[in-house]
């Protein structure tokens, strides 16, 4: 620790001290030693202490010592200055506690010394103050300690400080969870999926607690609405984790998410919610090897009883539900799953995708929905499914066909890609993931009109548009090319010259250069 220095002049330490927080660029650590050897970090955290009546005193020393802490150097002196943090971790202040996770966080995470640093979290009692900050703090405050829990749990050992062996009362995330108010519950299961997304490792040791299943009913008690609201959003953030499949499957999420779904009296933001996360966690193939068939049925089932409440189902909800089955058949199990039910639950996409006189939203949603389960997102290898759902898949659009004016599935698209922007987007997608199939191979290409959208480089001025017309091209040309009966039929010979040329072209070059045209004018005359 440097030596003291009470001699120096509050107004130039604040003075310094902003001009050093300020500072546009980042700071070496020699910039941070120069400061220091200036005023030593012994009188500035005195200087927080005595709580002076100095205008700016305080939000001024805690943002300077925000950045030292952030250099190499400074992080040094944090173990010297642990009496501090500890005394900063219980301050009234809310930016000084603040400060102090900040502190922790940058003590472990700029440490090479690892057992020391964890030792002095041991030491100095540190995790319980973190806790305490987590429940009782303000906003900042409480992001600052969950930060600083994470960094612990990441470090060698820290883990065991977390969830150690032995239970103790004050630190068990179990027993804060009882007996917090609705905030600090709601606070305490963020922590848990901040846990939870660290590692496959540190998420087992979350389930083997048994906290993911608190965090799974804790969405079913009580009635505050928006404290449900916030529990869903934590599910949703633990269903995007890589190796949240695997152990969100092995709780009741499903059955949970099920009942809220099939719930009229539920909020339709709860359902939307809870139907999202269905979709984003039956979109993952590895999640069929944990959860039982019947499982799997409740949630379709659930999705599709949504669309029968007719007009009274809220479009925000529709579009949601519609999104959500697009997400469970962007995968090859989910895509056979929504064609194979009884009756199946694909025929809402289908039917949404070619609602020309619904709500935009709707159709796009649809549109991109019946993309996914058609196999744009997944690998050509991948994109058929078993005979049972393509069989499915076909009949489905050829009946949504025979029920318009469009009488057949390329009148459904040339009707798709006439329309605005967004909806010949999602149209340009949707053909990509059905045109691998000979039926829909021979919609196409016997539809000049559409061949001439598509080909056609001045239908799209955006690059996104650029991009996403090539690439149907390219999915067409593909699929032309390797059909030996279309490849020689001399009907078709046009629509492969134009389709070959935007291959070569490619997504940009396919308009000419235009020529720079002089421009001549007469002279004025006064």
């Amino acid at each position: 620790m440097e030596n003291d220095n009470s001699n120096i002049d509050t107004a130039e330490l604040i003075a310094a001290a902003s001009d050093f927080a300020n500072y546009p660029a980042s700071h070496t650590d020699t910039s941070a030693k120069d400061f220091l050897t200036r005023f030593p970090l012994l009188v500035i955290l005195r200087a927080l202490q005595t709580r002076e009546e100095v205008p700016g005193l305080e939000n001024t020393l805690v943002d300077c010592q925000e950045r030292l802490f952030k250099t190499k150097y400074g992080a040094s002196l944090i173990p010297h200055s642990m009496p501090f943090v500890v005394v900063g971790l219980g301050a009234d202040s809310q930016r000084v506690r603040g400060l102090a996770c900040k502190t922790v966080s940058s003590l472990l995470d700029n440490t090479h010394d690892t057992a020391t640093a964890i030792q002095l979290v041991l030491e100095y009692k540190v995790y319980p103050l973190l806790l305490t900050s987590l429940i009782q703090g303000d906003e900042q405050v409480s992001a600052a300690s969950m930060d600083a829990i994470k960094s612990l749990a990441i470090t060698p050992g820290g883990v065991d400080i977390v969830f150690p062996a032995e239970t103790n009362e004050a630190t068990d995330l179990k027993c804060l969870l009882s007996r917090s108010s609705s905030l600090g519950r709601v606070r305490i299961l963020a922590l848990i999926v901040k846990l939870f997304s660290i590692s496959s490792s540190v998420a087992s040791v979350v389930y083997n607690s048994n906290l993911l299943s608190l965090l799974v009913e804790e969405a079913l008690t009580g009635n505050d609405m928006l404290k449900t609201l916030s529990v869903i959003e934590l599910l949703y953030e633990a269903a995007e984790v890589p190796h949240g499949t695997e152990f969100l499957s092995k709780t009741t999420i499903l059955e949970l998410l099920s009942s809220i779904i099939s719930n009229p009296m539920a909020e339709s933001i709860l359902r939307s919610r809870s139907m999202m996360i269905c979709g984003r966690l039956l979109s993952k193939e590895n999640i069929y090897m944990f959860v039982d068939e019947s499982s799997l049925k409740t949630v379709t089932s659930a999705i599709d009883g949504r669309f029968n409440v007719g007009e009274s189902l809220e479009p925000d909800e529709c579009e949601c539900a519609l999104e959500a089955l697009g997400n469970i058949g962007s995968s090859i199990q989910g895509a056979k799953m929504l064609l194979s039910s009884s009756p199946p639950a694909a025929r809402h996409v289908v039917d949404a995708a070619f609602a020309f006189h619904g709500r935009g939203g709707k159709q796009l949603a649809g549109l991109h929905a019946l993309g996914n389960i058609a196999g744009e997102p997944r690998p050509e290898d991948d994109v058929i499914l078993d005979g049972a759902a393509e069989e499915s898949l076909q009949r489905l659009i050829y009946a949504t066909a025979s029920k318009t004016s469009k009488l057949t599935p390329s009148g459904l698209l040339l009707s798709v890609l006439q329309q605005d922007s967004e909806i010949r987007l999602a149209g340009y997608r949707l053909i990509k993931g059905l045109v691998i199939r000979p039926w829909c191979l021979m919609e196409i290409c016997s539809r000049q009109e559409m061949i001439n959208i598509i080909t056609d480089s001045y239908t799209e001025t955006t690059k996104i548009g650029m991009e996403a017309r090539y690439d149907c091209c390219l999915a067409i040309y593909k699929a032309f090319t390797s059909s030996s009966k279309l490849i020689r039929d001399p009907s078709l010979a046009a629509v492969a010259a134009k389709l070959q040329e935007v291959v070569k072209n490619g997504p940009y070059l396919a308009r000419k250069h235009s020529e720079a045209q002089p421009i001549v004018v007469t002279e004025d005359r006064f």
